[in-house]
């Protein structure tokens, strides 16, 4: 029987929920009962549903900082999960609050702190988002995937230790993810990542490339839903997916060099995987920046080759290439050292020091 309970709450995007997934086996091994909290509509209800884990839907809203007509009605919303979250932590009795950030978590982590259970939060990108921001004061401490997080946080608050991966993605087999695209053993493999809605920038700038590509590597291409190239179907080498989930393991597995947006979970996944790689973050035009400053981090500290979408054309995307396996072993030494493969016992040691 489990001698100590957790909440784990993040939702509105997967980024939000599959750190938290990742952590359950640990936290299990580690004596906890885990209890799942999340918003009553969001995705994350279907994501935790799998697991087996008690789920419970609480009312959230958007903070915005632009106008729309939801700014009159979210704040009542806020309140009323603000309730329900005390109503929960009455019921559930928990130890320990694990938030991995999302605006439903506001609402919990400010009951938790009202009813002083301990609080762990989680930040991913470089600097906090607004939900992170309003939760800071209510918790007892902040993993961060980044060092140059530190800084924007609390002294003696923040600790940097990468994101929890799944398990599952460091037990891909190779050859099986070669099997899965009709790949040769013999011939590297680039694989393009464009995120979970794809990316029409970097989709195309491939395919301009795809030719000269083709005589030193094969490539498979996660494209996005609906964003096939059917007139590419059939071409030796190349193989293109709107998305996969069980195949992901061995595709990462198969990979010798990885085009990426910069998404703060799934570059920490390639840095776990210690595999080469091309991030090309969101402009400023399609995002608050976030991406950028993850990539730059990256490039910082030697685990990747920055390639910033406004620079990119099809010849700066096959120099990209060619530094990038050229240098690939030196990547792959410094993600070796970086220490983002053990993030779930580092951040399950944290969620420990302060469950009393």
């Amino acid at each position: 029987m489990a001698d100590k309970r957790i909440i784990l709450t993040g939702g509105g995007t997967a980024g939000h929920v599959t750190p938290n997934i990742a952590l359950m086996p640990e936290l299990k091994k580690r004596g906890y009962e885990i209890h799942y909290v999340g918003s009553k509509e969001g995705m994350e209800k279907d994501l935790i549903k799998p697991f087996g884990v008690p789920y419970y839907g609480i009312s959230s809203g958007k903070l915005r900082r632009y106008f729309d007509v939801k700014n009159f009605t979210d704040p009542f919303r806020i309140m009323a999960g603000y309730f329900e979250s005390k109503k929960l932590i009455d019921e559930i009795a928990p130890d320990v609050i694990f938030s991995k950030g999302g605006f439903v978590t506001v609402p919990l982590v400010k009951a938790a702190s009202g009813k002083k259970i301990p609080c762990v939060l989680h930040e991913s990108d470089m600097t906090p988002g607004l939900a992170n921001r309003l939760c800071i004061k209510s918790a007892d401490l902040i993993c961060t995937n980044f060092p140059e997080t530190v800084e924007h946080l609390p002294e003696g608050k923040a600790i940097v230790t990468g994101t929890p991966i799944r398990e599952e993605l460091f037990n891909g087999d190779k050859k099986a993810g070669l099997d899965f695209c009709g790949f040769d053993e013999h011939l590297p493999v680039i694989m393009i990542i464009g995120g979970s809605l794809g990316s029409v920038r970097v989709n195309e700038a491939v395919r301009q490339i795809l030719p000269e590509l083709l005589k030193d590597y094969q490539v498979v291409h996660l494209c996005g839903k609906g964003k096939l190239d059917e007139s590419l179907a059939g071409t030796p080498g190349y193989i293109q997916f709107e998305y996969v989930q069980k195949e992901l393991k061995d595709l990462m597995s198969a990979a010798d060099l990885v085009i990426s947006r910069a998404g703060a979970n799934a570059i920490c996944e390639l840095a776990a995987l210690a595999k080469p790689n091309i991030l090309i973050p969101l402009s400023l035009e399609a995002s608050r920046g976030d991406q950028i400053l993850n990539a730059e981090s990256f490039e910082k500290q030697g685990y990747s080759y920055l390639l910033r979408e406004e620079d990119m054309t099809s010849e700066t995307l096959s120099e990209a290439v060619k530094i990038t396996w050229d240098k690939r072993y030196e990547y792959v030494q410094a993600m070796k050292n970086g220490g983002h493969g053990d993030a779930v016992n580092k951040v399950a040691d944290i969620i420990d020091s302060v469950c009393k």
